[in-house]
């Protein structure tokens, strides 16, 4: 790493950043809009030269920017991808997917450049946070590269995200559950008011199955909006003909096959459409079906996005973290690690991990940030397991281990507290053997430690007897 990308970081870090500090209110004070639209104005409004799909909700966001990304990306578009907290480096959360790279990264002379073309215009911004700091750059980063279309993830919440001055050729809401109650609400109908606000007048809304008072909500909004809404359950429908690890040549990759059973008569994807899809859990048949209702509606103004193209994106997407196989066979145990950070997720996970994986014991290994609900977390998952791991992945907002250990002998079960990942992930292949399953869970930055030290663990510890 440069010195001078090391800089450029330090500067960003500097600001702000509600990834690291825990808010204790969604509000203008915190974020604004207004702050955000007056810094673009002084970039140039970078955000108005390309065309975007919009996307908050709880669960499966990046999921759903993924397969529009890639089946965009596989139309032969110059596809751009903003995603975040980022798994394993700064640089994953701004990508520009093409025929020839679908990996897209930002490079780290961009981030540099970037960095100092903003940063007096920064300084002239009171109160200019870390998040904010960083989508401007996200969206000049596309700007400048020309990009034909961008995919745009909500950091937080919807209404008052620094994304939300975008006017997107759809706008996207996928799962909603209880999850940052303490900022945008106590219901599901408070939390979808909020994730609603990037609705916009007139245009396209999609929407995953909602619970019913979310799904009221939403519609309240986009009728108030005048904003047409398709919601997946009705217009479109699919069912599953099979899911599992795929061939001996790859073992490690999950794929599932679905059909579609039922979409608009004017579909990009008619019914009786099958296609195959390479990420795992059942739930993401619904996100498939939020992104291609989605991508139905700005193949109006792309011709080149096909039937075919949008097959080829969702069979190669990649979205590490989210129930990935990292290992499997050749005498070890197998290795499945997922971002589960809420109740809602853990429930998904809890339902894969009892319906589409075989095994004989179950090792879990869970490390929680401090503001989410890890009793409601372990209460889902420690049923199921055989040998409890409870751990942390250092970030500044994760639980102290000695904390979930307290809650899982509260909970009637008993633990261990290894002193970090590395060390609970030899403790799992100690207690393992090859027909056992370890899983580790409870947090996106448990999940992103891992696969920054996986290599040097995998040939640690991972090798065939």
């Amino acid at each position: 790493m440069s010195a001078s990308y090391q800089d450029a970081l330090d500067y960003l870090y500097g600001f702000v950043n509600f990834e690291h500090r825990q808010l204790d209110r969604y509000s203008p004070e915190n974020f604004s809009l207004e702050r955000v639209q007056h810094f673009l104005e002084l970039l140039g409004n970078p955000q108005n030269a390309f065309p975007s799909i919009h996307i908050a909700g709880t669960k499966g966001k990046g999921s759903v920017a993924a397969m529009c990304a890639f089946s965009l990306r596989a139309s032969g578009l110059k596809s751009a991808l903003y995603t975040s907290p980022h798994l394993q480096d700064f640089r994953d959360r701004i990508r520009i997917l093409t025929p020839e790279d679908d990996d897209g990264r930002i490079g780290k002379e961009q981030v540099v450049k970037l960095v100092e073309r903003i940063r007096p215009v920064a300084e002239q911004i009171v109160d200019l946070t870390w998040y904010e700091l960083v989508t401007a750059i996200a969206f000049q980063h596309f700007a400048e590269e020309g990009v034909d279309i961008a995919v745009i993830e909500v950091g937080l919440g919807g209404r008052l995200d620094a994304s939300n001055v975008l006017t997107p050729l759809v706008s996207v809401i996928t799962s909603l559950s209880l999850d940052h109650t303490y900022l945008l609400g106590n219901t599901v109908a408070e939390i979808a008011a909020e994730k609603g606000g990037i609705i916009k007048n007139g245009i396209p809304v999609i929407s995953a199955p909602q619970e019913p008072e979310a799904l009221s909500q939403l519609e309240l909004i986009a009728f108030k909006h005048h904003a047409p809404m398709t919601v997946i359950g009705r217009e479109w429908r699919c069912a599953s003909e099979g899911q599992g690890l795929a061939t001996e040549q790859a073992p490690d990759t999950w794929t599932q096959q679905i059909v579609i059973t039922a979409s608009p008569d004017s579909a990009l994807l008619p019914a009786g459409s099958r296609l195959t899809l390479a990420l795992a859990g059942r739930h993401q048949q619904d996100n498939a079906l939020v992104a291609l209702a989605a991508l139905n509606v700005v193949s109006e103004a792309y011709p080149e996005l096909t039937l075919e193209s949008v097959k080829e994106g969702l069979a190669h997407v990649f979205w590490p973290g989210r129930m990935q196989v990292l290992a499997h066979g050749g005498g070890s145990p197998t290795l499945l690690v997922d971002c589960a950070h809420n109740v809602d997720s853990a429930l998904k996970l809890a339902f894969t991990l009892e319906n589409d994986f075989e095994y004989n014991h179950l090792v879990i290994i869970i490390g929680a940030t401090a503001d989410k609900d890890a009793r409601g977390i372990m209460s889902t998952l420690l049923p199921l397991s055989d040998h409890i791991l409870l751990t942390s992945s250092g970030h500044p907002r994760a639980s102290d281990p000695v904390d979930l250990v307290r809650i899982a002998t509260e909970l009637g079960y008993e633990s261990q507290a290894p002193s970090d990942l590395a060390e609970a992930i030899r403790a799992a292949r100690q207690l393992a053997t090859a027909s056992d399953l370890i899983c580790v869970t409870g947090s996106i930055f448990l999940v992103g430690d891992l696969l920054n030290q996986w290599e040097s663990l995998q040939s640690q510890l991972w090798v065939e007897k």
